[in-house]
């Protein structure tokens, strides 16, 4: 897995790790942060919520071109230093009016901007590193590494978000109720219901900040659970500080491979291979790839409502209090961690050359595995969590399932029946169908969202294993795609057009984002599990639709 590839890549991957989780801290309390602060409707945070991923996946068009007129390297540079601004204003206290509302926008278009510059750029780094002839056949395991980086630092988000609220909430003597924040904004505007006042009163007497005045109250909870979530943005500026070192200390190990075609062609670098393509076969090429952004937008469509209407299930209608069970285990995240390290001491027990190896890696692999059954031994018979605490499953999954792809994928190659990557996308949008055919079952017979403003009955609300499968499913496909569809591009994007080919990729992840807020606008009238199945039929018909087309992408991957 890890055999023969450059250096270059662990330095590329680790900066990448640090950027991505704090966006992945931001994200994970984004929406809870809009509804609790502004007192945005679920409508209109979908709207943020979309417009902004939108912009996120959209600006790296914009970084792509400029990275292929005045370098990669220097664009990703740009892109650190751009976000690192736009994280410090979001982290700042803004008050709860229009002038933070544009605050908070300008801050967003900054975040934007920066992974514009930076996320699309820093992945042709990587590509450009398999250019070369010694290293070409690796480019699959290399993006899944890659890949897997990233979800290293997205793992430990939402844990930390959750940790920084818990603590700044415990400061002000409060706990997090996730009804009382929407409680706070409906009396203060006067749009409070009577039984929901009722219980509202009720709750905010268990707090200890509690005062006797609802109206006092109400505003100290929304300032004070909105200061934490600022804290929780800050994070970002600290972890982009980890990612800017990691980038400098590392560059003398893939500077070779910060060059565009116009750079490569003046330079005369014989290093790095130089494919001549006629126009028509560049045609040929951008036009697959375009036809294979078509069907990822709805691939991001599907998966991106893990911030936004997933974690709204997880808040309304997932039981988050009084967890008994095995369940418990999977919301501590060092015994995700210690699951982890088991599984790659596992793989590298199987993998190592030498004896010696294999028994560091068996003594590593039942220490870890002994120390995750110990940890859960000594957990509370009885939790609560958070609803963002749930997003932290998608990446823990992503980083144990990576080495288990790579081996199937590896062995299927040997035989000579290793999928193409096409091919992998296309079983990916029907593995995320059947991601949400599990919410379906999950959401037969319950209240629509407009229908349990003032709550929802305990016995109706879904266990959290209905939300864990979904995000297993959901991560299966996501292997299958994301990192099999970055790895696509690079290697099929004609050299003059590589940075605005990896835009174009994330341009198609920004419109998948946005049509997000689609589905979050329905959040409301709709049964669930219709609002499920309309993902489950967008995702099929993506699948029949790059079926249909194989033969053609497959023959411009070869």
């Amino acid at each position: 897995m890890f055999k023969g590839q450059p250096k270059g890549l662990y330095f590329l991957a680790l900066a990448n790790t640090g950027e991505r989780f704090g966006y992945y801290t931001m994200l994970a309390i984004f929406a809870l942060f809009l509804q609790a602060k502004f007192g945005f409707s679920n409508a209109m945070t979908s709207q943020i919520y979309g417009g902004f991923m939108a912009c996120v996946y959209f600006l790296p068009v914009i970084g792509g071109m400029l990275a292929d007129r005045h370098g990669y390297g220097k664009m990703v540079t740009w892109g650190i230093v751009v976000m690192f601004l736009g994280y410090l204003a979001l982290a700042l206290p803004a008050p709860q009016n229009g002038v933070g509302i544009a605050a908070m926008i300008g801050a967003l278009f900054l975040i934007a901007l920066g992974t514009g510059l930076f996320k699309g750029n820093l992945q042709v780094l990587v590509g450009n590193l398999y250019d070369a002839p010694k290293y070409e056949g690796r480019r699959d395991a290399a993006f899944s590494i890659f890949y897997m980086a990233i979800n290293i630092g997205s793992m430990f988000a939402p844990a930390t978000a959750t940790k920084i609220t818990e603590y700044f909430m415990s400061k002000a003597d409060l706990i997090y109720v996730s009804r009382i924040p929407q409680w706070a904004n409906q009396y203060l505007d006067g749009t409070i219901q009577p039984n929901a006042l009722a219980q509202y009163t009720e709750l905010a007497q268990t707090q200890g900040a509690w005062n006797g005045d609802l109206a006092q109250f109400s505003q100290y909870y929304i300032d004070s659970l909105s200061g934490a979530y600022h804290w929780g943005f800050a994070v970002a500026c600290i972890s982009l500080v980890f990612s800017i070192l990691v980038y400098i200390l590392g560059r003398p190990y893939f500077k070779h491979a910060d060059i565009n075609s116009k750079q490569l062609s003046d330079s005369g670098n014989t290093s790095v291979k130089v494919e001549e393509l006629s126009p028509a076969e560049t045609r040929q090429r951008i036009t697959a790839l375009c036809l294979v952004f078509a069907v990822v937008i709805f691939f991001w469509m599907a998966f991106q409502q893990s911030g936004l209407t997933l974690t709204l299930f997880a808040r309304d209608y997932t039981q988050l209090s009084g967890l008994t069970g095995f369940t418990r285990f999977g919301f501590n995240i060092l015994n995700l961690v210690l699951v982890v390290i088991g599984v790659y001491g596992l793989f590298a027990i199987f993998q190592s050359e030498k004896i010696t190896s294999r028994i560091a890696a068996a003594i590593v692999t039942l220490v870890s595995f002994g120390s995750a059954v110990w940890f859960y031994s000594k957990m509370d018979s009885s939790i609560d969590v958070l609803p963002q605490t749930f997003q932290q499953f998608n990446p823990f999954f992503v980083v144990a399932l990576t080495p288990v792809s790579l081996a199937v994928f590896g062995a299927l190659a040997r035989r000579g029946n290793e999928p193409s990557a096409p091919r992998k996308i296309g079983y990916g949008m029907i593995i995320a169908a059947l991601g949400y055919l599990v919410m379906v079952f999950a959401s037969v017979g319950m209240p629509t969202p407009n229908q349990i403003s003032d709550g929802i009955m305990p016995d109706q609300l879904a266990l959290p294993e209905w939300l864990i499968s979904t995000y297993l499913v959901l991560t299966l496909a996501e292997l299958f795609l994301s990192p099999m569809g970055i790895s696509f591009v690079s290697k099929v994007a004609p050299p003059k057009y590589k940075g605005m080919m990896m835009g174009l990729w994330f341009a198609a992840t920004a419109i998948g984002n946005y049509l997000t807020s689609i589905i979050g606008s329905l959040w409301g009238p709709l049964p669930l599990w219709v609002l499920w199945s309309i993902l489950i039929a967008v995702c099929s018909l993506a699948a029949i639709f790059i079926f249909s087309i194989m033969k053609r992408l497959e023959a411009v991957a070869k």
